[in-house]
């Protein structure tokens, strides 16, 4: 009996498969790291054979490890979204994928904004979003401008989990969660041909593939997929979503006013409206969700990206230790609130940062260091400082406050970090059942697809129940209120 679903999550660094039963239930799992590189300054880019190697091996592997690979009904996908990925008529990649964190077209913004200084108001007039440097449409015009080249060999431009579908099925298909951010419109939830345009790029049009529902079936394995994968042919293959989406699917957020924050790499929280929200204005992020739904999101872009960079610079003899994760936490707890006054601002990202402020400049900085502080003091700060951050976000957004806010990531396992974000924002934070929500949002709009759900927002609403609730101490506030003034006294100083 086909009674499961697989789910991909191809994220930026790491790409996995995970087999659910329609009741969200997790079966297996596979992962593989797809490292990024970074040729020259302001370049991240992806190797495209390794990304579609790993992901035939963790399709393989999860469906394998089920022990009834005959048993996968359909299969759904996420991927780290926008970016860039050049590809001739048969989907074969012309250069390395391009990833979200890429910043090559800084400097044509910024000429942009000199003869329109109103542009990034504009644009976010229309899509509801901050324009980050690495979305689709300025990458086209990056290559307009600087390789034209790229562009005449192109048949078509993808997103990274459309470049992974189509060697699964054959076919170009893209979801409205991704054309929505190109940037696009988001109360219509598809592209914008007046943002094209005012890129230079509306011929650029038949270049994009046709849009359609994340849960809608775009094709279905081929032979050869299938014996890449061990899988039947024919399966079917969703169009899916992109990887915030597909996260607070997963994660049982695909309701109104429901918040769910992200704590991975990328540090986020949103709240899904079932209106297209615009304010506050020219601030974070405005995400597409199926049926209507939209998540209003802040986005401090860099997250548990801030502690594995700094355990590396504070603790290299940690490296390689089996036991990292409790080690570093170790440390973190061996130091009192307030990191002995060592204050961490976690806007470690090459693109800056989209909430707060907007700020394509800002970077991380450690405050108020001296000769007698310890990589553990240093370490404790960057806990802190992210959940400062977060804290930040969560004020920019109008979330009531009894609504508990769901946290996902990997930094959602850290109870540590729980109950520190509680204590910092004053609010519960519930920590769902699982941990791989990206593919299992993936899996539930495949399983929509089959009509195991009626709808996706059923299917989100079907797995929402159980976890673990971190509540705020009753002595929070007393704690807190100083380490958390020092941080926006330095945060302020360097934002303006």
């Amino acid at each position: 009996m086909a009674d499961l679903y697989l789910g991909i999550d191809a994220g930026s660094s790491v790409l996995k498969a995970a087999v659910f039963d329609a009741e969200g239930r997790q079966h297996a799992i596979a992962s593989r790291r797809t490292p990024l590189n970074r040729p020259w300054p302001g370049w991240v880019e992806a190797d495209p054979d390794a990304c579609l190697a790993a992901l035939d091996a963790v399709i393989a592997e999860a469906a394998s490890a089920t022990g009834r690979p005959e048993a996968i009904a359909a299969i759904g996908i996420s991927g780290a979204m926008v970016g860039a990925w050049f590809v001739d008529a048969d989907g074969r990649a012309i250069r390395p994928g391009i990833n979200w964190e890429d910043s090559r077209s800084q400097t044509l913004l910024d000429a942009m904004i000199a003869g329109r200084p109103s542009l990034m108001s504009d644009i976010f007039a229309i899509s509801g979003s901050v324009l980050q440097q690495g979305c689709t449409l300025p990458l086209l015009a990056w290559f307009r401008r600087n390789a034209p080249e790229t562009l005449a060999r192109a048949a078509h431009v993808l997103t990274y989990k459309d470049f992974l579908r189509h060697h699964l099925t054959g076919t170009f298909a893209a979801d409205r969660s991704e054309a929505a951010v190109l940037p696009g419109d988001a109360r219509t939830q598809g592209r914008s041909a007046e943002l094209m345009a005012l890129f230079g790029i509306g011929d650029l049009d038949p270049l994009l593939p046709d849009v359609s529902a994340s849960q809608d079936i775009a094709g279905h394995l081929t032979k050869d997929a299938a014996a890449r994968t061990g899988l039947a042919a024919g399966v079917p293959v969703v169009a899916g979503a992109g990887d915030v989406i597909a996260n607070v699917i997963g994660a049982g957020g695909l309701k109104a006013e429901a918040a769910t924050a992200i704590l991975g790499t990328t540090c986020m929280v949103g709240v899904c409206h079932d209106e297209p929200v615009f304010t506050p204005p020219d601030l974070g992020l405005l995400f597409s969700l199926p049926e209507r739904h939209w998540y209003r999101a802040m986005v401090n872009v860099a997250g548990t990206l801030n502690l594995d960079w700094a355990t590396r610079l504070v603790a290299p003899d940690l490296a390689g230790d089996p036991d990292l994760f409790a080690r570093v936490t170790e440390m973190a707890e061996s130091v009192a609130p307030g990191a002995n006054g060592v204050t961490y601002l976690p806007y470690l990202s090459q693109s800056g940062i989209i909430a707060p402020v907007a700020d394509p400049n800002a970077r991380a900085q450690f405050c108020g260091l001296h000769s007698g502080h310890n990589p553990a003091d240093m370490i404790r700060s960057v806990y802190e400082g992210v959940a400062f951050a977060l804290a930040d976000l969560i004020d920019l957004l109008a979330i009531a406050p009894e609504t508990p806010v769901t946290l996902t990531g990997g930094g959602s396992r850290s109870a540590l970090w729980c109950h520190m974000i509680a204590d910092v924002t004053g609010r519960t934070i519930a920590v769902p059942v699982g941990t791989e929500f990206g593919a299992r949002g993936a899996a539930l709009l495949a399983a929509t697809a089959l009509g195991r759900f009626e709808t996706v927002s059923a299917a989100s609403r079907a797995v929402a129940a159980g976890g673990t609730r971190y509540s705020p101490s009753a002595d929070a506030a007393n704690i807190w209120s100083e380490p958390r003034a020092r941080f926006a006294d330095f945060r302020d100083r360097l934002l303006g």
